[in-house]
């Protein structure tokens, strides 16, 4: 019987990939057994807690350059890796371990590769991070998102598979009514989708905050459905009682290929996973950028959108007024024209691969 253990953890970027490719694994294999190591973050417990997956949390702590806290990344690293070994040590099931990158992938894989046991990785950003390219040394397999993100992995590339994002069924057969009907949304107007991801946005918050006397403009033909991020939830929730268009504000939704089935424009960050989501659900998409990562990989995700006609980039200039500036024309162009909206969602189809989840499961099977 095989036992394959998910290193995932630290944001639903990390968790929901490996969500999907461990239910084709299922799928595939009815008898196999999986386990995720995951994050203490409350978001891990919350995403992975109705799966029924067997969930072991570990100490992990993002890597950092300050002195300080690159000790609790090391302390937390070899406390994890403990913690994992201990657990594939007693299983006696023929193991094998797939990290999605996130803070528990370094004690995971080091683990793992002390035990022999076989491990591919996942990397979705167009731009591997400093641990993914330094474990990719220790896996047989790296699977990747972008065409050209290969070429990162140095003497490692040779390892590189383009699979695209492994995402849920849902997001390819979503029906809009399902999430209209749900949320009391109007069948007769669009749906402009504002997000920030899992963990939500102040920025993009702030400016859409800061346009609202515009958006009354499109309160005829046009509704908002705000996710906010918990933690941002009740001061977005304040913004919108000025508001003259119709809107619904979440802190946070467990059924985003529904959701985004009911968008017909979205507004939200490139993260790697929002990116895949964007394509597979055909949501044309304005995407800001995160600006505070030092290598930008945001920006680089949202140009391959860019490149394929099914997006276009605002950059988040992390000042309110100077960003909304720059969102509030192109907003306005494609919330005007139904057939631009209509060819951005032609060209999603292009840059999606439906079956990315059940490629790498069948990879993982075979180990």
């Amino acid at each position: 019987m095989k036992h394959i253990y998910f290193a995932a953890g630290g944001t639903g970027g990390h968790i929901y990939p490996a969500i999907a490719v461990a239910k084709e694994i299922l799928r595939a294999d009815p008898s196999c057994k999986i386990t995720f190591f995951c994050s203490q973050r409350p978001i891990d417990a919350r995403i992975l807690s109705g799966t029924g997956f067997n969930i072991v949390p570990l100490p992990a702590r993002a890597f950092s350059k300050n002195p300080y806290k690159m000790l609790s990344f090391i302390k937390a690293v070899f406390f994890g890796k403990n913690i994992v070994a201990q657990n594939i040590i007693s299983d006696s099931a023929q193991s094998v371990l797939f990290s999605t990158g996130g803070f528990v992938s370094a004690c995971a894989v080091l683990a793992a590769n002390d035990l022999k046991i076989p491990t591919a990785m996942l990397n979705i950003d167009s731009l591997p991070g400093k641990a993914n390219k330094l474990l990719a040394r220790y896996v047989k397999d790296i699977f990747v998102q972008f065409e050209d993100t290969g070429k990162y992995f140095g003497s490692n590339r040779t390892k590189v598979t383009v699979s695209g994002c492994p995402l849920p069924s849902a997001f390819f057969n979503a029906a809009k009514e399902t999430a209209m009907e749900s949320l009391g949304l109007n069948p007769k107007k669009k749906v402009l989708l504002i997000t920030g991801a899992s963990s939500g946005s102040a920025n993009i918050n702030n400016v859409i905050n800061y346009l609202f006397d515009r958006l009354e403009s499109l309160s005829s033909d046009w509704q908002i459905v705000h996710l906010a991020g918990i933690a941002h939830y009740d001061t977005v929730r304040t913004f919108y009682k000025r508001a003259d268009i119709n809107h619904v504000v979440l802190d946070y939704c467990d059924d985003m290929p529904s959701l985004l089935a009911a968008a017909d424009l979205v507004i939200g960050r490139a993260g790697a996973m929002s990116i895949a989501e964007f394509a597979a659900s055909g949501t044309p998409a304005i995407c800001l950028p995160y600006p505070y990562h030092s290598d930008k990989h945001q920006r680089h995700n949202a140009q391959y959108l860019l490149e394929a006609g099914c997006g276009c980039i605002v950059e988040d200039l992390c000042d309110t007024e100077k960003t909304a500036r720059l969102l509030w024309p192109v907003l306005c162009e494609l919330a005007g024209s139904d057939g631009k909206l209509r060819q951005m969602r032609q060209n999603c189809d292009k840059i999606v691969n439906p079956d990315a989840a059940k490629q790498i499961a069948t990879m993982l099977l075979s180990y």
